[in-house]
């Protein structure tokens, strides 16, 4: 696994760069920018940076309360398979203003395996997953 810092910092986040890059994901490749980047002033943001380069992006969509939808984790090309996915979901499930959250939800059609190391469960639409958990505090 390679060393990465995961920040919630807006400031330090390159939005373009990540929209830029989710259009090329199956899932984002209909999105327009300016969308993207609608879609993420309304969410908690996270990135991942190796030597203040930023290599990955994720996001969460909730309520800070019971419910939060995990979408957009996204690593740069050259940085897959190496443990920045994992570190990006982590981060999401131990940040601060999430730490009550107990219903998780998200959509893949590729990465189940990466989510179920957390504890999401598969349901029968094959895409859909869930994690129930007990909030802290």
């Amino acid at each position: 696994m390679i060393e990465c810092e995961i920040s919630f910092d807006r400031l330090r986040i390159d939005f373009v760069s990540a929209a830029a890059l989710l259009s090329e994901t199956y899932w984002g490749k209909d999105r327009r920018e300016g969308d993207q980047l609608d879609a993420f002033s309304n969410s908690i943001c996270a990135a991942a940076f190796h030597q203040s380069n930023q290599i990955g992006f994720g996001r969460a969509i909730t309520d800070r309360r019971f419910h939060a939808h995990l979408c957009d984790i996204v690593v740069w090309p050259d940085w897959r398979e190496k443990g920045i996915g994992k570190r990006l979901v982590r981060a999401f499930l131990e940040h601060a203003e999430l730490a009550r959250v107990s219903s998780w939800s998200l959509h893949t059609n590729d990465a189940h395996s990466l989510y179920e190391k957390f504890g999401f469960e598969r349901s029968a639409d094959g895409t859909y997953m869930r994690l129930n958990r007990r909030p802290t505090t």
